[in-house]
This record gives structure tokens, C-alpha cells and sequence, in this order.
């Protein structure tokens, strides 16, 4: 009897609890905000992984998730870590505003707070595009996107930085990203299989006119040891494998901006990789890869780079610069990425050019055209006593121009025998006479040239300055010419120097025979065209030589005269 009660009791117990859970089920667990951390349990890798490089490699809460599952113990099942809403992170100073979207922890925006585009905003850094992953994204070993940079990742925030972790059906990843106030960011990812970092496609946001433009220049650019490599955009056909070991950086840049990294660790080869692009009406990109045939590719596709990370195991930490190729900047960042200023085959002279027109710019005139002019001032006065002596020797080139005149006319029936044959031996003898004649009289017919010579580098090293020196950039000088960097919009001053050439060319003492005289008169012509396009503060700076040359024959010339009225 006791026993039938107590199996009625258990009975009645069961079903107050079945009923009890039907009606009344337990709540559902509450998924944790965005900006908390998600615990993460460890999981097992299949092999263990090597030990880190460095003490930063190896942070101690990560310490459980890199240890390997003892032999026959079960790896606990990872618990989903995802975010219930799309956000981004403004990380800012005063120099820069990088905003990450937990839409896979990619870097979608990176302003920069000093350079304004030509839309009237800030430039990014970062290139609008209609999809494809952003820099920081995740490809797979072809390059194709990974379906975690459509995963929402959680966010914790800390100071200057955030972290981004995710673990889901997508995968596992966790992105650890923080901004110096020196312009570097530093990124650490770490993500399970088989994986690739992306950064590119291009850089910043071109026109349709800077796209095309020849001085663009878009390349990859990297750093080993004492060499530095680069690999133009136009016309790179395949791909170009660079490895990680020794490698001090690499990036992607054109001639006024860079985005490099400087791996840290974990870094065993660098994928650049060529692009397609084509740009909507509102600037916005897309890009495809680049097919082994180029022949479906018009003049609106233009051609980019972009670089594919591969871990070493499953963690790539790096440095990261995204900003100008200012010179003084880059000397103060570390591992040599000034030397992705390109100033050409005289760049020993273009960046003591570059220090003195910085230097007269932040202490005379705060106006780069008025320091092209001002430095322009103080070359002519170094090189004064080369151009005096070339004026001094054209003059006296120009008095023995009847004598020479008379020792041709003397040989000329004899420089070609009766079969029109030229006569060596006559033209020796000519030239004989003519070279004694300027030993005579002491004339050098070499030194007018000299200065010229002396002047081309300068010309070039200063074409080289223009053509990279990110301080030119949107810089005005007066009136119309609004950038130095770009050319005259309306040909001012490629017209009127050609102008003050033709000037310079009358004033000049002549010399030669007259079919050379004819092509010196054509060389203001063929200099006016040719500088059409180039950029403004060339101009201005060979309009500026052209004047004080003027300037310093005429004072030579009244100089002569007050001379020979005193003797």
C-alpha cells in the first residue's frame, strides 16, 4: 500500500513538471549589446601552431585559445559571437578620421583632416566602390571575397582603438585595430582556414581626369633591404608574388598618396595583383580582375593594383600608413617610406630644392608660386658668374662673326670636288683656321653652352619636384592659376613664356649659319607647346628664369657700353 502511494506521488510529480514546462517554457537567453566583449570558449586547433615572434604577438588573453586539445579530450563547441546591427567606428586624430564598419571589420573610410579633393571635402584615402571587399577585408586564396566580410562583427572600443570579433557559420576572426597620433595604424587579424588580408583595390578617389592622366603614376611600391621595387598599374599583366621575409614594407600609391603596411609578423608572401576599374558618373568604382585578354577593355577602364596579405599560420600583425608622400612626414615614420617619393634620376638635387622652397614657403612667403619665384631669384644669382661669362663669350662670338664668315667663304668652293664628294682634307684645313682665330682672339666657343648645361639638372631635378611635391597639390599662386601641381587652365603662362623666350632668342648674339639660326628661332614655338601641359609652377619657374635672363643681358649690355664711352 505504502508503495503504490509513493508511485502515484512520482507520477502526479512528472506530470506537474511536463505540464509545468509546456505552458510555462523557460525565457530565451539575451544576446549580449554590441558594445560588450562576447566570451569565446577555446577551440582546438588541428595542429599546433608555432610559437609567436614577440611578447606582442601573444597576448595573455589569448594564451587558452593558442594551446592545442590535450590527446583524447573533446574541444568544447565554439558559441556564436555575432552582432545584431550594423555599425562603425570613428577612430580620429588630428590628422586623420578612419571609420571601420563591423561589417566584417573592414576600413571603409580614411580622411585626411589636411588635404582637401577637388568635390570640396577631405580625400580619402580609401576608394568608393559598388562592392568587393574594402581594405582589412578577407579574400580566399584565389582573391575571391569571404563570406566574412558580409558577417556582423561585435565591437569592443578601447581608447584610440577597437577590437572586432566574430564566430559564427561564416568562421571565426577577430580584428584587433588602433590610431597613433604619428599617422600609423596598427592591425592585428587573426582568422581560421585558409585566408587572405586585402588592401587596395587603388587608392583615393581620381576623376575621371586624374585617372587618365600620365602623371598619375598608380603602382605597387615595396621595400627589401636596400632595394626598392615598384610595378606600374598600366600594363601589368599577371601577378606578381613578392615574399615577406626581409621585407621592410609595401604599398600602394600614385604621385601624390600612399597605403602601405609594415608587417610585424606573421606575414609569408604579398600577392599584388592587377585590376579593372570603371568609374559611374559619381566617381563611385568598380573593379573586376584582369582577364588574360585585354579585349574587351575601352578608354573608361583604367587599371589598379591591389595586395593580397598571406599568414605565415592564421595571425598577420603589421603597421599600417595611409596618408600624403610629404617628405618631412615620412622621414619621421620608421623603415625608410620616404623613399616612396619618387624625384627621378636628379633627386640629389630635388630634395635640397624641395628642404629650401619648404623652408621659404614657412618663413618668407607663405605662398609656394611666390617661393618658386623667390628660390628661382637666388639659383640665377648663384649661377650669375656662369651666365656672365656665357654672355661675355657669345659677345665676342658675335665680333668674329665676319672673320669667321670670311675664312668659310675662302674654302667653301673647295669643301666638294668636282663630283660633289665632300673634301676632308679642305674641311680640316677650315676648321684649323677657325680654331686659331679663337685662340687669337681668346674666345672659348664652348663656354655660352656651359650655363645651359648647367642649368638642364635644375631644370629636370625642379620638373621632378613639381611632378611629386605633395605640398604643390590644390596650392594657388594668384588669380586663375588655382593649383601649381596642374596645368595653366587658359595658357597663360606657357604663352607668355614662350613670349619672353622669342625676347630672350632676339637679344641673344647669333652665330652659325643660317639654317641654325632658323632652328634657334623655332625653339620658343616648340618650348610653348611642349609646356602646355605641364604643371604651373614648371612654368612659372622657367617664365621666372627666362625674365632675370633677360634682365641680366640688358644689364650687360649697358654695362658694355658704359665701358667703352669711359675709355
Amino acid at each position: 500500500m505504502e508503495t503504490r502511494r509513493l508511485l502515484v506521488a512520482a507520477l502526479a510529480s512528472m506530470a506537474v513538471l511536463l505540464l509545468w514546462q509546456k505552458f510555462f517554457p523557460p525565457p530565451e537567453p539575451v544576446a549580449a549589446p554590441e558594445s560588450e566583449v562576447v566570451a569565446e570558449a577555446p577551440t582546438a586547433p588541428a595542429t599546433e601552431a608555432p610559437p609567436p615572434r614577440s611578447a606582442r604577438d601573444a597576448p595573455a588573453t589569448e594564451s587558452a585559445e593558442s594551446a592545442p586539445a590535450e590527446v583524447g579530450e573533446v574541444a568544447e563547441a565554439v558559441p556564436a559571437v555575432a552582432a545584431q546591427m550594423h555599425e562603425e567606428v570613428t577612430l580620429e586624430t588630428g590628422l586623420a578620421r578612419a571609420v571601420w564598419s563591423n561589417r566584417g571589420a573592414q576600413l571603409i573610410s580614411y580622411e585626411l583632416k589636411d588635404h582637401g579633393a577637388k568635390d570640396g571635402g577631405s580625400v580619402d584615402i580609401v576608394r568608393r566602390r559598388t562592392g568587393g571587399p574594402y581594405p582589412f577585408g578577407l579574400t580566399d586564396g584565389s582573391g575571391e571575397s569571404l563570406a566574412l566580410n558580409e558577417a556582423l562583427f561585435v565591437v569592443q572600443r578601447s581608447g584610440d582603438g577597437a577590437t572586432f570579433r566574430y564566430s559564427g557559420p561564416a568562421g571565426n576572426a577577430e580584428k584587433r585595430v588602433s590610431l597613433g597620433a604619428d599617422g600609423l595604424m596598427e592591425v592585428s587579424v587573426k582568422a581560421d582556414g585558409d585566408w587572405r588580408l586585402q588592401v587596395g583595390p587603388g587608392i583615393r578617389n581620381p576623376d575621371a581626369e586624374e585617372a587618365k592622366s600620365r602623371f598619375a603614376r598608380r603602382a605597387a611600391v615595396y621595400k627589401r633591404g636596400d632595394d626598392v621595387e615598384r610595378i606600374d598599374a598600366v600594363g601589368a599583366d599577371e601577378g606578381e608574388l613578392v615574399s615577406g621575409t626581409s621585407l621592410d614594407w609595401i604599398g600602394l600609391q600614385d604621385q601624390y598618396f600612399l597605403a602601405a603596411v609594415l608587417p610585424e609578423a606573421g606575414v609569408r608572401e604579398v600577392l599584388v595583383e592587377p585590376m579593372l576599374f570603371e568609374l559611374d558618373e559619381e566617381g563611385v568604382t568598380t573593379f573586376r580582375t584582369r582577364p588574360e585578354e585585354l579585349d574587351d577593355i575601352d578608354e573608361e577602364t583604367g587599371e589598379e593594383l591591389r595586395l593580397l596579405i598571406e599568414p605565415e599560420y592564421d595571425r598577420i600583425d603589421l603597421s599600417a600608413y595611409f596618408g600624403t608622400k610629404r617628405v618631412r612626414v615620412l622621414e619621421g615614420l620608421p623603415r625608410g617610406l620616404d623613399e616612396t617619393v619618387e624625384l627621378g634620376f636628379f633627386g640629389i638635387l630635388s630634395r635640397p630644392l624641395l628642404m629650401a622652397l619648404n623652408w621659404i614657403h614657412d618663413n618668407i612667403v607663405s605662398n609656394y608660386g611666390w617661393a618658386i619665384i623667390l628660390l628661382t631669384v637666388l639659383l640665377r644669382i648663384v649661377l650669375f658668374p656662369l651666365n656672365h661669362k656665357s654672355i661675355a663669350s657669345m659677345q665676342k662670338m658675335q665680333k668674329l662673326g665676319p672673320k669667321q664668315q670670311a675664312i668659310r667663304a675662302k674654302y667653301r668652293s673647295k669643301l666638294k670636288d668636282k663630283k660633289g664628294r665632300p673634301n676632308s682634307e679642305a674641311s680640316a684645313k677650315m676648321n684649323q683656321e677657325i680654331m686659331a682665330l679663337y685662340k687669337q682672339e681668346g674666345v672659348n666657343p664652348a663656354a655660352g653652352c656651359l650655363p645651359m648645361l648647367m642649368q638642364m639638372p635644375v631644370l629636370f631635378a625642379f620638373y621632378s619636384l613639381l611632378s611629386a611635391a605633395v605640398e604643390l597639390r590644390e596650392s594657388p599662386w594668384l588669380g586663375w592659376v588655382d593649383d601649381l601641381a596642374s596645368p595653366d587652365p587658359y595658357y597663360v603662362l606657357p604663352i607668355v613664356m614662350g613670349v619672353s623666350m622669342l625676347v630672350q632668342q632676339k637679344m641673344t648674339p647669333t652665330q652659325g649659319d643660317p639654317m641654325q639660326r632658323r632652328m634657334m628661332m623655332l625653339m620658343p614655338i616648340v618650348f610653348t607647346f611642349l609646356f602646355l601641359g605641364f604643371p604651373a609652377g614648371m612654368v612659372l619657374y622657367w617664365l621666372t628664369n627666362n625674365l632675370l635672363a633677360i634682365a641680366q643681358q640688358m644689364g650687360y649690355k649697358r654695362w658694355r657700353a658704359a665701358k667703352g664711352e669711359a675709355s
